[in-house]
């Protein structure tokens, strides 16, 4: 039994030491050194994700609607694809809390930021606060090794997986100049495959017995087989 975020690695690096961030409406980054799991964040839109879709989105939301009261920190661009998303500004909180998918209505709006940030220093703002959270989830993860004065640097590839990347440059190039400030050592890499190919080479390993991921009891579990043979 294999985890959302586990296979999510294993298609994007493999049985390689490494870290992978998976980014959609949420944000999670998992690593491994091949002896056990890190994880940063995911966890969800009111504890974390932060730099996820939903983060992206209602940070250009708050912008807009800064905007459209007059306070600082407001987008007028921004504003304007909110009323061309939603309708009228002040009619957004009535039909954003009463959904009960609010943060995939937030995450929404993200590529409306993602347009905006090549003229728009708020939106470009928020893509690169995004940045540099997606860079600490990574850094977080990564394996490490010690460094010539004997405190350990963060190294080896990150792949960057999930619809969230989507968005391009707008969002790669910061997170790749945030990640080269907080782990020098990682360099980010694109995804070999998607987590369907994960959990292929995950079943095709166990077949083989030549699993290298670590196991755990709720990422990555293999049933112990019983007297009989079985697994259970």
């Amino acid at each position: 039994l294999a985890a959302d975020a586990v296979t999510a690695y294993a298609g994007a690096v493999g049985q390689r030491p490494g870290a992978v961030v998976a980014g959609g409406t949420g944000m999670i980054a998992l690593g491994t050194d091949l002896k056990e799991w890190r994880r940063a964040d995911g966890w969800g839109h009111l504890l974390g994700d932060s730099g996820g879709g939903a983060w992206i989105g209602r940070a250009g939301l708050d912008a807009a609607m800064r905007a459209h009261d007059g306070r600082r920190g407001g987008s007028p661009a921004l504003l304007e694809r909110l009323r061309a998303v939603f309708g009228p500004a002040e009619e957004l909180p009535g039909l954003l809390y009463p959904r009960s998918d609010r943060p995939a209505v937030l995450a929404s709006f993200a590529p409306e930021v993602a347009a905006c940030a090549g003229a728009d220093a708020i939106a470009a703002g928020i893509l690169r606060q995004a940045a540099g959270h997606v860079a600490e989830a990574a850094a977080a993860v990564c394996p490490t090794t010690a460094g010539t004065d004997g405190t350990r640097e963060a190294t080896g590839e990150v792949a960057l997986t999930g619809g969230l990347f989507r968005m391009g440059e707008p969002l790669l190039a910061p997170v790749r100049e945030e990640l080269a400030l907080l782990a020098p050592g990682a360099r980010v890499t694109s995804p070999e495959g998607d987590p369907l190919t994960g959990a292929l080479r995950i079943a095709q390993a166990l077949a083989s017995d030549e699993l290298r991921l670590p196991l755990h009891p709720t990422m990555l579990f293999v049933p112990r087989e019983g007297p009989a043979g079985r697994r259970g």
